[in-house]
């Protein structure tokens, strides 16, 4: 695991401490979280590709069933 360094202004800082202790973990780990789960989203664009295909082919793939 790799360990990085980040420079955030007082403010934020405060926000993500105060977000941190409502969910009562550590800056770290919601820090941690926020990042799997922005990795793990597709990118929005591939989601209206996605969204697209399947409005536009929904009466072949419901003949298809």
């Amino acid at each position: 695991m790799t360990t990085i360094t980040i420079t955030l202004p007082d403010e934020q800082l405060r926000e993500l401490k105060h977000a941190a202790s409502q969910l009562k973990v550590s800056p770290e780990e919601l820090v941690r979280v926020s990042i799997e789960e922005l990795l793990a989203r597709p990118n929005e664009s591939f989601r209206q590709a996605v969204d697209y295909v399947l409005k536009k082919n929904s009466e072949l793939y419901k003949r298809l069933a």
